[in-house]
């Protein structure tokens, strides 16, 4: 099908127009044909994805289904996917459906939820098959939109603080990223990103207010795009908007936020920062390197200390990104190949962590660590996906987190073993936070009169959570499902970016530690 990445990319949006104009009423009928709609929406998406996946050559390191078409203006409507943007392609399509199933308890506006989760997919599948500057960042900055929504009318009592708060932040600095894809199209003359990737913006030293700015050009515009990205991952210190936005968002808005949206910001590293503005990626190493160590450590001490089982894993995700971006600034294959490794990774284990969350907060109404206590004995089969996800999220070898956790940290040691070092440290604590979590929750005696009558996972849950829990099991047996896809792209990016700075790698050497 010669349009097959416009189908996936708009089918959820189509479902949520049939939903606007064809559903009426609010009654328990029309409520229902709502989550129906949206679900068979969201399955067929990803079945239709499985095409994408399926006609994909991963040796062929070009862009594949490209499509292209002139709007007015100039500006250009054009897609395609490489072996990085499949995979999250995939995690988004995935997901979907097990986030529309998570919502089925949802009672207040029903249509209008589930409107805004279609909408969501629609502009979050954009984001990645995107090969227009200008389009790209359409669907980068409209994505702000449902998830304000989401956190803003269906989230908790803090609900329209946290979502201004998330909604402010962002905005900021894709502001400033804007400013620099203007300077890029008067530079090349183009919005193409594959032409893009091949110009050579200007990387001279210029001097500004008497400052002198190494990387010339490329510095300025890498610290506008950083603003953006460092924001949407979120980076240490910028993330202080994701907790808040975590523990006011309903279930659902946090696994997306989680597993998806945060993802946004290690794509754009990939896919702008180090193959258009390599000289300056290379400059400010060291810099991004600080902020992840910083990242990994602050954070994981921080999710000692909380109280609420959402902040605790709000705080792990960045922690965990700490890794994502340690990783893509090593510059070299294993970190590289951890990197988006974790991402995938990260986007199963937080969004099942989420949803294990959620699912005794359905029951309790509580996500206070204190309110809980001796669950394996009323919940065992709960017990032990949760003890699945707790090992995941700590880097347990046989699962996923261990495969992105270890590239990462190879790829460090290779560029600064300092770095490596320290990143360790935070691998300890959150096996730290982590477990404490988990005995505090599902280990010690049931002493608590609210929890003695509490049910384990029904049908619903446990068809929910299966296919996060063989996500997470497969990839950690067999990472080569998406290393033998990653590799020939990320072998090429390595290669272009080491060409583009061979002159400073011969200047420079590399920090090892030894």
């Amino acid at each position: 099908m010669d349009n097959l990445l416009s189908l996936v990319t708009f089918l959820p949006m189509i479902g949520a127009a049939v939903l606007l104009v064809f559903l009426r009423g609010d009654d328990a009928v029309a409520v229902l044909n709502a989550k129906r709609v949206a679900l068979a929406v969201t399955v067929v998406t990803f079945l239709a994805s499985l095409s994408i996946l399926f006609q994909f050559d991963p040796e062929n390191t070009d862009f594949q289904m490209v499509e292209e078409a002139s709007w007015i203006g100039g500006l250009t409507y054009k897609m395609g996917v490489d072996g990085i943007s499949i995979l999250f392609v995939m995690l988004t399509t995935l997901l979907m459906p097990i986030v529309i199933g998570a919502s089925w308890k949802v009672e207040h506006r029903v249509k209008e939820y589930m409107i805004a989760f279609l909408i969501l997919e629609t502009l979050m599948i954009g984001v990645f098959v995107s090969l227009d500057l200008f389009l790209f960042y359409v669907f980068f900055e409209a994505g702000l939109i449902p998830m304000f929504l989401i956190i803003g009318i269906w989230g908790g009592k803090e609900r329209v603080y946290a979502s201004f708060k998330f909604f402010l932040y962002t905005l900021f600095g894709s502001v400033l990223m804007l400013i620099a894809m203007i300077a890029m199209w008067m530079e090349a003359g183009t919005t193409d990103i594959p032409t893009l990737l091949t110009h050579q913006f200007n990387s001279g030293t210029i001097s500004i207010l008497g400052w002198q700015i190494i990387g010339g050009a490329q510095t300025l515009m890498w610290l506008a795009f950083f603003a953006s990205f460092a924001v949407k991952m979120p980076m240490w210190p910028v993330h202080t908007w994701l907790p808040d936005a975590h523990v006011q968002a309903p279930t659902a808005g946090s696994m997306v936020l989680a597993a998806i949206l945060l993802k946004m910001g290690g794509y754009g590293f990939l896919r702008f920062s180090l193959p258009m503005f390599p000289v300056a990626s290379f400059v400010m190493q060291d810099f991004v390197f600080f902020l992840s160590v910083a990242a990994i450590i602050i954070t994981s001490l921080i999710a000692l200390m909380q109280t609420d089982m959402k902040k605790l894993i709000a705080y792990s995700s960045v922690a965990h990104m700490g890794f994502v971006t340690m990783g893509i600034f090593t510059f070299n294959k294993q970190g590289l190949d951890g990197a988006i490794f974790q991402m995938i990774s990260h986007g199963f284990i937080s969004g099942a962590l989420f949803l294990l969350v959620g699912t005794i907060y359905e029951r309790m109404h509580t996500r206070e660590i204190d309110a809980y206590g001796g669950l394996v004995v009323r919940m065992p089969v709960y017990a032990m996906v949760f003890m699945l996800f707790t090992m995941g999220n700590v880097g347990l070898p046989g699962t996923s987190g261990f495969i992105g956790e270890f590239l990462t940290l190879a790829g460090a040691f290779q560029a600064n073993t300092w770095v490596a070092a320290g990143a360790t440290l935070g691998v300890i604590l959150s096996a730290g936070y982590a477990l404490w979590l988990y005995r505090r929750v599902v280990f010690g005696d049931l002493i608590k009169e609210s929890l003695k009558s509490i049910k384990d996972m029904d049908l619903r849950e446990k068809w929910l959570i299966a296919p996060l829990v063989v996500a997470t099991i497969l990839l950690g047996v067999a990472p080569g499902l998406l290393l033998d896809i990653i590799g020939p792209s990320v072998d090429v990016l390595v290669e272009n970016f080491n060409m583009a700075t061979a002159h400073l790698m011969d200047a420079v050497p590399a920090a090892t530690g030894h």
